[in-house]
C-alpha cells in the first residue's frame, strides 16, 4: 500500500484538508514575514558592523538561557490534552505570567554579572531593556496554543506578518539613524508586542489568569518536561557563544554568529512551522488510535527534499552569496557559512522528530534526545573553540550527524518507522543534491572572473535546474505524490 493511501486511511474525517490549510496559512505567513524581515536585515547588516552583532550575540546568550524557563510547555499542554475548560486555560495563563515575571526580575539582577563575564559594560543596559521580551510571552504563548489546538493557523500567519513589519521598520530606521546595536535590541521587543496584540484579538482571550494550581498536575508535568528539554536545548544552542565569547575577538564572534544565523534561517524560521502544525496533527491522529508512521515518513521526506538543496547550494555559492548580500566587509564570513551549511541537513531532520513522540504522550523521548544534544554539542564546541571560528564549524560536522543518529534511534521504534523506509524517504534528496553539486562545480570551472552577483545569477539557476531534473527523472512518483496531496487527490500509483 502506498504511503499516501495509508495516511488517507489513517486520518480522521477532514483531517488532511485541515492540515493542508494549516500548513498553507502557516507557511504563507512565514514566507511573507521572512521576505519582509530579510529585506530589512540585508540593509541593516550593511549599515551595522560585525562588532554590533557580536555584542548582540553575547546578550542573546543570557536571554536565551533564561527563556528555556518561559513556560511555553504549559500552553503546549493545552494542545495535547483531550479536553480543556476555563479553569485549565486560566491556570496556564497564571503559570505563564508568574514564570515570566520571575524571569524578568532575574535577568534585571543578572545583567551586571553578564557584563563582567564578557567584559562588555554596555551589556548591562541592553539586558535590562530586554526583560520586556519575557513580559510579552504570556500574551503570545496562550492564544497561540488555543488557536493551534484547532489546527487553525490563519491568525498566527497574520500575527507573524504584523510582527515582521513592525520589527523590520524599527530595525531599519534605528540602524539608519546610527543607533548601532540598539537597532537589534529594540526591534524584537516591538515585533513581539505587535504579534501578541494580533493573537490576543484573534483568540478572543477573555479568561483571567488563575494562580490556584490545584488539579493542574498533568499540565505542570507536561510543561516541566518541555522546560527540561528547553534547558538542554539552551545548553546545546548557546554553548558555542558562551565558550568562544571570552576567547574570540568581538569581530570574529560577530562573523561566526552571523554566519550561524544565516545557516539557521531554514531550520530556525521554516521548520518550526512544520512542528507547530505537526504537533496538533499528530496528537489528533494518536487520539484516534491511528499510526503516525506514514505522516512522519512524509514529513522527513519533505524536509529532506526542501532543506538539503538549499544548504548544499549555500555551501557551493557561499563566497558569491556573502559578497552580494552583505558586502566586502563581511567576506570573512564566507568559509564559516560554507562549512556550517554542510551540517545543517542533518540538524534539520533532527529538529522535526520531537512532535511525534510528544503527541504520543512520551515527552521523555524528547528529554533524552535534548540531553544527548547538550552533551554532544558542548563537548564538540569545547574542543573546537580552541581552533577559532572554523574549529566551531568542524564541531558542527561531528555534533549534528551524531545527534540525528541518537534521535532517530529513540524515535523510530515508537513511531513505527523502519530503517528501510527512512532511507527510501531521504534517498531522492541525497542523490539529487550530489548531481546538483557536480553540475554547479562544472559550471563554476568555466565561468570567467565576473562580479560576485553575476556569478551567483548563473550558479543558482544551474544548480536548481540540475536538482529539479534529477528529482523529476529519478523519482517522478515523489513529485506526483506531492502534487496529489496539494490537489486533495489519492496519490498516483
Amino acid at each position: 500500500m502506498d504511503t499516501g493511501e495509508r495516511l488517507t486511511e489513517a486520518a480522521p474525517e477532514g483531517f488532511a484538508q485541515r492540515v493542508r490549510s494549516a500548513i498553507a496559512w502557516r507557511y504563507g505567513g512565514q514566507v511573507a514575514a521572512q521576505l519582509i524581515t530579510w529585506s530589512s536585515t540585508i540593509l541593516v547588516v550593511r549599515l551595522l558592523d560585525p562588532a554590533d552583532y557580536g555584542l548582540f550575540a553575547m546578550s542573546q546568550v543570557v536571554v536565551t538561557a533564561l527563556a528555556f524557563l518561559n513556560g511555553y510547555g504549559f500552553a503546549g499542554a493545552l494542545i495535547q490534552a483531550d479536553e480543556i475548560g476555563e479553569r485549565e486555560i486560566g491556570q496556564a495563563f497564571g503559570l505563564l505570567i508568574l514564570t515570566n515575571s520571575l524571569l524578568a526580575i532575574a535577568q534585571f539582577l543578572m545583567a551586571p554579572l553578564a557584563a563582567d563575564y564578557f567584559n562588555q559594560p554596555q551589556l548591562t543596559p541592553i539586558l535590562r531593556v530586554q526583560i520586556l521580551l519575557f513580559l510579552v510571552v504570556p500574551f503570545i504563548a496562550l492564544p497561540d496554543a488555543l488557536l493551534a489546538r484547532q489546527i487553525s493557523f490563519r491568525f498566527q500567519a497574520l500575527a507573524s506578518m504584523s510582527g515582521a513589519v513592525t520589527g523590520a521598520a524599527t530595525a531599519l530606521s534605528m540602524a539608519w539613524l546610527g543607533h548601532g546595536v540598539w537597532a537589534l535590541v529594540i526591534a524584537p521587543i516591538l515585533a513581539f508586542g505587535a504579534r501578541a496584540f494580533v493573537l490576543v484579538l484573534a483568540a478572543r482571550l477573555r479568561t483571567m489568569p488563575r494562580f490556584a494550581f490545584g488539579g493542574a498536575g498533568r499540565m505542570i508535568g507536561f510543561g516541566g518536561a518541555m522546560i527540561a528539554c528547553q534547558f538542554f536545548w539552551i545548553i546545546q544552542s548557546q554553548s558555542d557563544i558562551l565558550i568562544a565569547g571570552r576567547g574570540f575577538e568581538v569581530h570574529d564572534l560577530g562573523l561566526y554568529s552571523e554566519a550561524l544565523f544565516l545557516a539557521l534561517i531554514v531550520t530556525g524560521r521554516f521548520l518550526p512551522p512544520i512542528n507547530e502544525v505537526a504537533f496538533p496533527a499528530y496528537s489528533e491522529l494518536h487520539k484516534a488510535g491511528r499510526s503516525l508512521a506514514p505522516y512522519f515518513e512524509r514529513v522527513l521526506r519533505s524536509v529532506a527534499l526542501v532543506t538539503a538543496p538549499i544548504y548544499v547550494g549555500l555551501a557551493l555559492t557561499a563566497p558569491e552569496a556573502i559578497l552580494t548580500l552583505f558586502g566586502e566587509k563581511w567576506a570573512g564570513m564566507a568559509p564559516i557559512a560554507r562549512g556550517l551549511a554542510l551540517a545543517m541537513p542533518f540538524f534539520a531532520l533532527q529538529i522535526v522528530c520531537s512532535p511525534a513522540t510528544n503527541a504520543m504522550g512520551q515527552p521523555r523521548i524528547y528529554v533524552m534526545t535534548s540531553a544527548s544534544g547538550a552533551a554532544i554539542f558542548v563537548a564538540c564546541f569545547a574542543i573546537g573553540a580552541a581552533f577559532g571560528p572554523m574549529g566551531l564549524v568542524h564541531a558542527w560536522w561531528v555534533a549534528a550527524p551524531s545527534l540525528l543518529l541518537v534521535t532517530l534511534a529513540l524515535t523510530m521504534p515508537r513511531v513505527g518507522l523502519r530503517a528501510g523506509q527512512l532511507l527510501a524517504a531521504v534517498a531522492p534528496a541525497a542523490v539529487a543534491c550530489g548531481i546538483m553539486a557536480l553540475a554547479v562545480l562544472a559550471v563554476e570551472t568555466v565561468l570567467p572572473a565576473w562580479p560576485a552577483w553575476a556569478r551567483l545569477l548563473v550558479l543558482v539557476p544551474s544548480g536548481a535546474a540540475a536538482y529539479c531534473a534529477a528529482i523529476w527523472f529519478g523519482w517522478r512518483e515523489v513529485v506526483r505524490d506531492s502534487w496529489a496531496m496539494i490537489r486533495n487527490r489519492a496519490p498516483v500509483p
